[in-house]
């Protein structure tokens, strides 16, 4: 299947089912990384799903993108372009309906995968926009209620699930940022899965394989 030209670059992996409109997952990759990053998941995802990778829409030369801008100032430390991280979000609720259009998907089992930034990205979708979403795997990143739409508490989350880990050493995003998820999370009334492994700003295997045994329950 060739790729459809959309709203965002991206390359796909297509549905082993041979009828009807296969359930998504969307991957959203890190702070100066690519589509192909998270793609390299997607031949170990389950067989069923249609994948899509997108490429975040601000180019990080020489080779990278970012979903937003992250600013290193000597006065204010580390801060995030919460305009752009907004746009972004809303970009990406645009893009999942295309796709799902242009590629005859099923909207009610959209799953987003994210990491780092494209994890905060993702949160921000769902918990915004949670009649789009079904499930989120929220690798290595934080819930920015910043970037959240103003009235999110108020949304309705009964069908909505949540994987999300965390590093213990991680060096880029600290534990503690993450660890706020699961505390929110439970407040909105969410189902979710919180767990952290030994490692820093990545994906061990035994988390892999924690998130696809979650994602095949889930899907």
């Amino acid at each position: 299947m060739e790729t459809i030209p959309l709203s965002l670059y991206h390359i796909i992996r297509p549905s082993s089912l041979k009828n009807g409109r296969p359930p998504v997952i969307f991957l959203f990759h890190g702070y100066g990384s690519n589509e192909e990053d998270l793609f390299s998941f997607a031949s170990e995802l389950p067989s069923e799903c249609f994948i899509i990778s997108a490429r975040g829409p601000y180019p990080l030369p020489p080779f990278g993108n970012a979903w937003y801008a992250i600013n290193f100032d000597a006065s204010f430390g580390k801060w995030s372009d919460e305009k752009q991280a907004i746009s972004s979000r809303n970009k990406i609720v645009s893009f999942i309906e295309e796709a799902c259009k242009a590629y005859q998907l099923d909207k009610d089992n959209v799953t987003l995968l994210g990491f780092s930034q494209g994890t905060v990205l993702s949160y921000a979708v769902a918990l915004s926009f949670p009649d789009k979403v079904k499930n989120v795997v929220a690798l290595s990143g934080y819930i920015d209620e910043n970037i959240l739409e103003n009235n999110y508490a108020q949304n309705d989350y009964k069908n909505l699930n949540i994987y999300a880990s965390h590093g213990q050493v991680d060096q880029v995003i600290p534990p503690e940022w993450a660890q706020k998820a699961p505390i929110l999370l439970k407040k909105l009334g969410i189902n979710y899965k919180y767990e952290e492994f030994p490692v820093g700003h990545g994906v061990s295997p035994q988390n892999f394989y924690s998130f696809r045994k979650w994602l095949e329950e889930n899907i």
